[in-house]
């Protein structure tokens, strides 16, 4: 295995260089980038919101309001229908989702019938008008009642529509922003993603975001005093509108449109000549100047209304008739509020209402920190790592930590290309990567260390090492992978970046681990020749201690029983402090303008918002303060409410850097598919480890890692640390380094299973685990020198998330020992299942021999 032909040693280093190449732009500003020549390299990685600051939006289309728009528009074509058919009609009206109409001739009903059969036509709704859907169905209850109901097929169309409609004009929307690279796409049936990176007003965002823009002209009617409309009863044929201003004036507005804003071509913020204020000039399309024209020709001296979602902007007097197909909009604007309804109005209307169901946003001072943080957390842990690996291996120990570079090199070349964004928990991922990575060199050196003591040469103690740490390598890393793959599907966000980061890292790791420090090794014995093991701490550790682990595992099963009792008792009488991904609700954190945040002051104002439960504490610096607003009655629109009104409250003594707000639609699901996520990837490593190995081992490693779950569950409890998606994602990696363990050692008693077939299942255990003892040991602690760096360098926002997996770590390694081996004797494993085909043709030639005898 240590032989390299010349194609294979140019192929490794190939690759390499491809992954240093497409990774070092990375280490450079934006303008030395530029002034490089273009043949180079200039990609750099999308860095996340929590990165470079930003919004992350989640827009649903209101489904109730397209039911109610299409509710109205049947009604409309019905009246049409049937006056166009000449047929009498009563009753025509709407409720929940049918509209019904009763023909009051007898002898009208087939006429009426036929007049009416249009609405229930299938309409063209697949890619090239391949597929139909029939949106309305009608049924009579008694004769001469008709009643149209919409179907379920109709109106998931409809919010498909929408959906597809929305994302469009959202674009429009925020590309007149003129932000840099915007991800705007459907998630799920009816929701639009909006993630804008960089942007320094998301407030405004969300202004423009929050409107569907659809604007009208209509003519004011006077034939009676607003007043007494509002008093009595408005004419037919017209409502009672209230204007933008404050306070609002009332405009009785006739109901007929005149011209809407699907007539538009252009709108432009300006100013008006004469009184020098902001203003927005538009123009229309010639159909639209032709109905503008007549309507202001005709009614010279009244007052025309325009109106935006059914709010009066402005209700100017037509002086003359105004025939050139343009006109402005005046009001009480700023320049920006001019800007933004210019952007409106260019982007065209949404086809319905979108609510806010969910909002991540970061200020760019905030991201900056998060850069900084996360750049000294990974230097701090990769020296670590560096100088524990030289110390503990020596020369090995260099070709390791040159592999761990040129792995980590690849993992930021791969994230680069694929475009993938790198969040704060991405760096999380790959400063994990950097203490796991270096557990395949761990089990591949102490192979060789054993193939030493037995009597063999350097050279073959590396090459046997190598070829026997193979099938250990790819199942411990594969079932790692399995984790990252569930985290990727079943999270969101930081979670999914943690899970991408992850993922490429163990690829990267198995390919190193395998060519890379292979090719390097193979070198090194070509060039020096050595004939010791390289002199390092490691030596100093025995090969096989002789702890008898299986003596205590009686004391193990009693203490990890008492753990678990006492965690489920914890969830009758404690309750999780969940965090806004699960319950809903505002996380706020904000820095003070001055020398010093008051948190009492805080508390104190925000109390009297009747916003119901706030909690605000101390994060970071004196500055700093972390603000919680329990989830609100309203539903969605209402948590975006309260954010407002916090806001208001606060934003003349302090600076917003962060806000997330999860409505209640959203916490529901993020809570059901984090509780599948931690279930699936138990099943699929239970099928993957039984497929590998046998059943025993596969329940063996489910029940060790169901303890783990439980304890780092009782950890959250105890210490009332914040539950929440990041959680979720601590228990999985978790579960993925505890399985990682667990199967190391697994490989290690399936391996002396064939070897020692008399020896007593409980010796044969407790040796293999004092055997991978010491990669067991080294592992954990390479590990945890990249964690420590993450808390302690990494920031306050996942602090608490690297804390789980700091004792996960512990827990993982303590149930690795003293529960996942012990289950096999439980479960009654039996030395016969690993015979080979050899060993069975042997046994059955000795009982045909015995017989004959």
């Amino acid at each position: 295995m240590l032989y390299f032909s010349r194609w294979k040693t140019v192929s490794i280093w190939l690759v390499v260089l491809l992954g240093v190449i497409y990774s070092i732009p990375n280490l450079f500003s934006q303008s030395t980038l530029d002034a490089l020549p273009n043949w180079l390299p200039k990609q750099q990685m999308t860095l996340g919101l929590d990165l470079q600051g930003g919004s992350h939006i989640l827009l649903q289309v209101d489904r109730q309001d397209l039911i109610n728009e299409r509710l109205a528009s049947t009604r409309d074509d019905i009246r049409t229908m049937l006056r166009d058919a000449r047929v009498g009609y009563t009753g025509l009206s709407g409720s929940g989702r049918a509209v019904q109409v009763r023909v009051r001739d007898a002898s009208a009903i087939e006429a009426a019938r036929t007049a009416l059969q249009p609405l229930t036509q299938p309409v063209s709704a697949g890619l090239f008008g391949t597929g139909t859907v029939t949106e309305l169905s009608l049924a009579e209850p008694e004769p001469g009642l008709f009643r149209f109901t919409l179907t379920d097929e109709g109106i998931n169309y409809r919010v498909s529509s929408a959906v597809t409609q929305s994302i469009e004009v959202v674009g429009r929307r925020v590309n007149e922003l003129g932000t840099t690279e915007p991800i705007i796409q459907r998630q799920g049936a009816d929701r639009v993603l909006v993630q804008v990176p960089g942007l320094q007003d998301p407030q405004r965002l969300k202004d423009i975001l929050g409107q569907t823009a659809k604007l009208t002209f209509q003519m004011v009617d006077q034939s009676v005093p607003v007043q007494e409309a509002i008093e009595g009863r408005p004419p037919a044929g017209s409502t009672v509108m209230y204007s933008t201003d404050d306070p609002p004036v009332p405009y009785l507005i006739e109901s007929r449109v005149i011209v809407s804003g699907e007539n538009l071509v252009d709108a432009q913020a300006t100013f008006d000549q004469r009184t020098n204020e902001p203003v927005v000039s538009f123009r229309f399309d010639n159909q639209g100047a032709s109905r503008f024209g007549q309507a202001t020709q005709q009614n010279v001296g009244r007052l025309f209304a325009i109106i935006l979602d059914n709010q009066v902007i402005s209700a100017p007097q037509i002086r003359e008739p105004i025939l050139g197909g343009t006109g402005q909009i005046s009001g009480n604007f700023t320049v920006q509020s001019a800007n933004d309804l210019a952007v409106l109005l260019r982007a065209g209307a949404l086809p319905a209402d979108l609510t806010i169901v969910e909002e991540r946003t970061v200020g760019p001072s905030l991201g900056a920190d998060s850069i900084e943080a996360g750049k000294i957390a990974s230097m701090v842990g990769a020296v670590l790592v560096i100088v524990t690996m030289l110390v503990v291996y020596g020369k090995l120990g260099l070709i390791a930590n040159l592999a761990l570079a040129a792995n980590v090199g690849m993992i930021v070349a791969v994230l680069t290309l694929l475009g993938a964004t790198l969040t704060l928990p991405g760096i999380a991922g790959i400063v994990l990567t950097m203490g796991m990575a270096v557990d395949s060199n761990v089990i591949i050196f102490e192979r060789v260390r054993e193939e030493r003591s037995q009597g063999r040469s350097l050279v073959q103690s590396l090459d046997s090492g190598f070829q026997r740490a193979l099938a250990t390598v790819v199942d411990a890393n594969l079932t790692t992978f399995i984790v990252a793959v569930i985290l990727f599907y079943m999270g969101t966000g930081p979670v999914r970046g943690f899970a991408i980061t992850l993922g490429i890292g163990i690829i990267t790791t198995v390919f190193t681990a395998y060519t890379l420090t292979r090719w390097m090794i193979a070198f090194w014995l070509r060039r020096q020749r050595p004939t010791e093991f390289p002199a390092g701490l490691v030596n100093y550790l025995p090969l096989e201690p002789k702890i008898g682990f299986m003596k205590l595992r009686n004391l193990g099963f009693a203490l990890s029983g008492a753990i678990s009792i006492a965690v489920a008792a914890m969830f009758f009488v404690t309750d999780f402090n969940y965090g806004i991904d699960f319950k809903g609700g505002s996380l706020i954190e904000v820095q003070a303008k001055g020398p010093e945040a008051d948190p009492g002051d805080v508390r104190a104002r925000l109390s009297d918002l009747n916003l119901g439960e706030v909690q605000v504490q101390e994060i970071g610096n004196d500055r700093e303060l972390m603000i919680r607003v329990q989830g609100q009655e309203g539903g969605d629109n209402a948590e975006q409410s309260a954010v407002e009104i916090v806001r208001g409250e606060l934003a003349s003594d302090y600076d917003f850097r962060r806000v997330e707000v999860v409505g209640p639609t959203v916490s529901g699901e993020l809570a059901r598919t984090g509780t599948i996520g931690i279930l699936l990837s138990m099943v699929a490593m239970l099928v993957y480890i039984w497929f590998r190995f046998e059943w025993q081992f596969g329940m063996g490693a489910i029940v060790s890692t169901a303890h783990d779950v439980i304890v780092i569950v009782g950890i959250y409890l105890l210490l009332g640390l914040e539950f929440n998606l990041q959680a979720i994602a601590a228990i999985l990696t978790v579960v993925g380094y505890s399985i990682n363990d667990t199967v190391v050692i697994y490989d290690r008693i399936r391996e002396n299973l064939r070897r020692y077939k008399k020896m007593p299942l409980d010796q044969l255990i407790d040796l293999s685990l004092n055997q991978t003892l010491s990669r067991t040991i080294l592992t954990g602690l390479t590990t945890l020198m990249a964690l420590i760096a993450l808390y302690f360098f990494g920031g306050e926002v996942i602090s608490s998330f690297v804390f789980a997996i700091i004792v996960g770590v512990f827990v993982g390694t303590y149930s690795s020992l003293f529960i996942a081996g012990p289950m096999l004797i439980l479960f009654k494993l039996r030395p016969d299942m690993f015979d080979t085909e050899k060993d069975k043709e042997a046994a059955a030639k000795q009982v045909a021999t015995a017989g004959k005898v």
